[in-house]
């Protein structure tokens, strides 16, 4: 079996390789990843990492396809990918001695078509931050294009008080629904 892995972070692959697994393929899926008029935050990333594998899926028939999806949620409200500071400095400041959920949602497409889904679950729990915290987490720049505006195996792990679930679902790919939705369709590391 060939596996596809519809992302292109980094983080995914070298999650996947601490399951000692490498993708046949990277291929991405290009797809707006805007936020639907009232769409909560597990099914936003439920549909997101859907949506990606369908899409890897078509361009490789009988591979297994395995996509994922992660959001930052305030209460209701998800926080978006920091592309910019000023974003970024906008999520700690919201995140800043308060919990918050970060959801991965995992689609997997076997290769006889069969989709599988899984969502890990997390809060975290972060210290106040101060003004000097916050130019401190910005000047590391490990906040570039992540949901939040924080990479919990970056500098902010330093802020964290609380972790409870999975840190690799933090990170981009909860490593035990990986493992559980890869043998259910058969795959062996």
């Amino acid at each position: 079996m060939r596996l596809v892995l519809a992302s292109a972070s980094p983080r995914r692959l070298d999650l996947l390789a601490r399951l000692g697994l490498v993708p046949d393929a990277v291929d991405p899926a290009d797809l707006d990843e805007a936020v639907l008029p009232g769409e909560q935050p597990r099914v936003h990333a439920e549909r997101l990492a859907r949506e990606k594998a369908l899409l890897v899926a078509g361009r490789h028939p009988a591979a297994v396809v395995l996509a994922a999806d992660t959001v930052v949620a305030a209460g209701r409200r998800i926080l978006p990918k920091a592309e910019d500071e000023a974003t970024a400095r906008r999520c700690l400041a919201l995140l800043s001695g308060r919990r918050h959920r970060v959801l991965t949602a995992i689609a997997l497409i076997d290769n006889e078509g069969r989709l599988r889904e899984r969502v890990s679950e997390s809060v975290v729990t972060f210290q106040r931050l101060a003004a000097s915290d916050i130019d401190w987490l910005i000047g590391r720049g490990d906040w570039q294009g992540k949901a939040g505006g924080y990479a919990i195996q970056g500098a902010a792990e330093a802020f964290v008080r609380q972790l409870s679930g999975s840190f690799s679902g933090v990170v981009g790919l909860p490593l035990n629904e990986t493992r559980l939705l890869l043998g259910a369709a058969g795959w062996r590391p």
